[in-house]
């Protein structure tokens, strides 16, 4: 059995300017799996940067309220909602609430910096 506690994830600053902890990831666990998995976290105010991944993503909104940008659709976002990101899409998420938007993003195939374009 192959257990991740989320304080036991490092924290750090992703490319796309999000809070991040990586929960699982094929290359850093020993577990079969073709997707990576992380906790985001965007601060009241606050925009994640502009990017493209080459991959499919999926946000899973755990706690707050935002505005998904996904190419030239917007649309609010809040607690539940699961969002498809196609690859190769421009996108960003913007926190429109008094509290952290919390979110699960999962990528398939793994996420790899090679596969992430920034835009600043």
């Amino acid at each position: 059995m192959f257990i991740r506690d989320l304080n036991e994830c490092e924290e750090f600053r992703a490319g796309d300017n999000s809070i991040l902890r990586e929960l699982l990831h094929p290359d850093k666990a020993e577990i079969a799996i073709n997707y990576s998995l992380a906790h985001a976290i965007i601060k009241p105010g606050q925009t994640s940067l502009h990017h493209k991944l080459k991959t499919t993503e999926v946000y899973y909104i755990l706690e707050g309220e935002g505005l998904m940008h996904i190419n030239e659709e917007k649309q609010k976002v809040h607690q539940g909602h699961a969002i498809y990101i196609p690859p190769n899409s421009l996108q960003f998420i913007q926190n429109t609430g008094k509290n952290d938007l919390v979110f699960l993003c999962i990528v398939d195939p793994a996420w790899k910096k090679e596969d992430e374009t920034i835009y600043e």
